[in-house]
C-alpha cells in the first residue's frame, strides 16, 4: 500500500494484499514433528535432528516464490515479497508476535504522555548496521522523517499523525503527534530504521527531492536486521544472507542464505519445486497446481489463516453501479457457497468490510451468502430497472492469478439471474494500479485482496474506505464520503480500544448498509513446502498473519542435509 499521506498512494508492484486471491485450501495439519518454543519474534522451533541432518547450522540456500522482487527501500515497499524482505533486512522499534501483540526490538521501553501525543522512547545500545556503523536515535529520527518525506509504503501510517520526532540524546527517541492515534504502538512495526550517513551518501541529485536513496536501496541495503542483501536482480531475484554480529544473535538451524525469487508463474514453480530448487512455493498457485505438489515425496500442504479479505470493489459513481439498489442486488445475488466450494475450497465466509479474524471487527454483521429472492426485490427498486441491457457492467479480474477468472464468470453468470449483464475483463496488475488512479478510467467492479497493516480493523478501514485511498488500488468504490472519513479518522484517535472498536463496529455497519462491496471471502494463503527440510513457524500453528511477517527467516530452521536426500 503506497501512500503519499495526505496525497495519494502509488502502487508498487503486485501486492498479496492487494491483487488477486490466493489460493485457498482445507487446513492441513502438519504433524506433531516439531515443537514450537517461544521465542523472539514468530517464536523459535526446535527438532531432534536426524542423522541426516547437520547440527552446524545451515549451509545451503532456503528458497521459494514471491509474485514478484521485493522492493527493498523501506519508505516504498509494501507487497508481500517486499514487507517479509523488509522484516528481515530491517529492525523497527517494536515487533509483532503470533498472538497479535507487540514485544520490544529496537525500542527497549517506552512512556505515553497523559494526552497521548508524546512517545518517548529508549532505544537499544549495541546495534550496528550491517556496514558496522552504530545505529543510534539520530537514524531513527531520520528513518521517520524520510519515510514521511517519500510518502510511499506504509507512509500513509505515520504521515497523518506525527508532528516532529526528535532524538535528545543518543538513544533516546521522542514523537510528537498532531493528534492522538490509538494504535500508534502497534503502527509502529511497520517504521524500519536505515542508516543514515549509508543513504544520504547515496542520493541521486539528478532526481527529484535526489529521490532520498530510493534508487540505490532498490538493490542494496542500509538495515541492521538479522540478513543482509548479497544480491538483488530485480528482473529474477533477492538474496539476503544471514547477518553474522546481529544484536540478538543467531538461531539454530536458521539458514544462512535464502533465496527470494520473483515469480508465480505456475510451470516455473512446478519446475523449481519438483526438483527441490524451492522448498516452498508461493500462494498464488492454482488449486491444482499446490495439490500436485504438495502430494510429492516428503511434501506437505499448509494453510495459513490471515487478516486478509477478498473484495468485489463496486463504483459508486458509475452507472449502473451508481444505484444503491443495484449494489444490494447484486451482493445477494452472488454464489458466495459456489466459490468457497469450487474455487477456493478452504475459505472462510466473510462478514462485512472488515476480516472476521481481525480485532475491532463487528460481530453483528450477517456473514455473506447467496437470497435470489432479496436480490429480485432490490433490483426492481432501481431506477435501471427494465433497462438494464443499456447499461452492461465491466468486471476487472487480475490475469497473474488464474482462479479469479473463474470467480470472475460465476459473478457473471449470477447477476445474469437478475438481468444484469457482465462484461468480464482480464487485466495484468499494473493495468489496474494504473487505471484505478482515476474515476474516469475506473471499471464498474474489481477484484483484490487486502488486508490489516496491524492489528485492528481501523487499518482495513483507513486503507480502503477513507477519500485518500480513492486512486489507489485499494478503493475503487469511489466513495466521497466525508462523514465517514471523520468517523474513522475519530476512532483511529480514540485512545481507549474499547471505544475506539465501538466507533468501528457503528463504521462497518454504516458501510455494509451501503453495499460498496461485494465481501466474498476470508483469505487462507495456501502452499506446498517440505517440512523435513525447512521448519516453519507459520506452518506449525504459529503464523504472525501481518503481511510479511509469516517469513521471518531467523526463526526458520532450515536442513539442507535433508534436501540432498530427497533430490541428491
Amino acid at each position: 500500500m503506497d501512500v503519499r499521506r495526505f496525497q495519494k498512494r502509488k502502487a508498487i508492484g503486485r501486492s498479496v494484499i492487494a491483487t488477486a486471491v490466493v489460493v485457498i485450501l482445507v487446513v492441513v495439519g502438519v504433524g506433531a514433528y516439531y515443537v514450537f518454543v517461544p521465542g523472539q519474534g514468530a517464536g523459535t522451533q526446535t527438532t531432534t535432528p536426524t542423522s541426516t541432518q547437520s547440527t552446524s547450522g545451515a549451509a545451503g540456500t532456503l528458497s521459494l516464490t514471491f509474485a514478484n522482487v521485493p522492493n527493498a527501500d523501506p519508505a516504498k515497499g509494501s507487497d508481500e515479497a517486499s514487507s517479509a524482505a523488509l522484516a528481515n533486512l530491517y529492525d523497527s522499534l517494536v515487533f509483532p508476535t503470533s498472538s497479535g501483540t507487540i514485544q520490544k526490538d529496537l525500542a527497549t521501553s517506552w512512556t505515553v504522555s497523559s494526552d497521548g501525543l508524546t512517545y518517548t522512547f529508549t532505544i537499544r545500545s549495541g546495534v550496528t548496521f550491517h556496514n558496522s556503523d552504530a545505529l543510534t536515535a539520530s537514524d531513527v529520527v531520520y528513518s521517520l522523517n524520510r519515510f514521511i518525506s517519500v510518502g510511499q509504503g506504509y507512509s500513509y501510517l505515520f504521515s497523518p499523525y506525527v508532528s516532529t520526532v526528535s532524538a535528545p540524546n543518543s538513544n533516546t527517541v521522542v514523537i510528537q503527534l498532531k493528534k492522538t492515534f490509538g494504535p500508534f504502538l502497534s503502527a509502529l512495526v511497520r517504521l524500519y530504521v536505515v542508516d543514515q550517513k549509508l543513504v544520504s551518501s547515496h542520493y541521486n541529485s539528478t532526481a527529484p527531492n535526489n529521490d532520498y536513496g530510493s534508487t540505490w536501496l532498490l538493490t542494496n541495503d542500509a538495515g541492521s536486521g538479522p540478513y543482509q542483501m548479497s544480491s538483488a536482480n530485480l528482473e529474477s531475484n533477492m538474496v539476503i544472507k544471514a547477518y553474522s554480529n546481529y544484536w540478538n544473535g543467531t538461531q539454530p538451524y536458521q539458514p544462512q542464505t535464502v533465496n527470494m525469487i520473483g515469480s508465480s508463474d505456475s510451470s516455473t514453480v512446478h519446475a523449481l519445486f519438483t526438483s527441490g530448487q524451492i522448498q516452498i512455493t508461493d500462494q498464488w498457485q492454482p488449486y491444482s497446481n499446490v495439490l500436485a505438489l504438495s502430494q510429492l515425496k516428503e511434501a506437505k500442504l499448509v494453510t495459513i489463516p490471515t487478516v486478509n479479505e477478498f473484495y468485489l470493489m463496486i463504483d459508486t459513481t458509475k452507472a449502473p453501479t451508481d444505484d444503491i439498489y443495484v449494489r444490494q442486488a447484486m451482493s445477494y445475488a452472488f454464489n458466495y457457497s459456489s466459490v468457497i466450494n469450487n474455487i477456493f475450497p478452504g475459505s472462510k465466509p466473510s462478514a462485512g468490510p472488515v476480516p472476521t479474524a481481525l480485532p475491532g471487527h463487528n460481530p453483528s454483521i450477517p456473514a455473506s451468502s447467496q437470497n435470489l429472492a432479496l436480490a429480485q426485490q432490490a433490483i426492481q427498486k432501481s431506477k435501471y430497472y427494465g433497462k438494464l441491457t443499456n447499461y452492461p457492467v465491466t468486471y476487472w479480474w487480475v490475469t497473474q492469478v488464474p482462479s479469479e477468472q473463474k470467480m470472475a464468470l460465476e459473478f457473471a453468470s449470477d447477476m445474469q439471474k437478475i438481468g444484469v449483464t457482465v462484461n468480464v475483463v482480464g487485466q495484468p496488475w499494473l493495468t489496474v494500479v494504473a487505471n484505478l488512479a482515476a474515476e474516469s478510467t475506473s471499471p464498474n467492479v474489481v477484484s483484490i485482496t487486502d488486508g490489516a497493516s496491524y492489528f485492528e480493523a481501523g487499518s482495513v478501514l483507513q486503507s480502503r474506505y477513507t477519500t485518500p485511498s480513492e486512486g489507489t488500488w485499494e478503493q475503487n468504490e469511489w466513495l466521497h464520503n466525508s462523514t465517514l472519513d471523520n468517523m474513522i479518522f475519530s476512532a483511529l484517535s480514540t485512545l481507549d480500544q474499547t471505544q475506539r472498536f465501538q466507533q468501528y463496529n457503528t463504521i462497518q455497519q454504516q458501510i455494509y448498509n451501503q453495499y460498496p462491496t461485494v465481501y466474498a471471502f476470508d483469505v487462507y494463503e495456501a502452499r506446498a513446502y517440505y517440512p523435513t527440510v525447512v521448519n516453519w513457524y507459520a506452518a506449525n500453528g504459529h503464523p504472525i498473519v501481518l503481511l510479511g511477517y509469516d517469513f521471518y527467516f531467523r526463526d526458520f530452521q532450515f536442513y539442507p542435509s535433508q534436501l540432498t536426500a530427497l533430490f541428491g
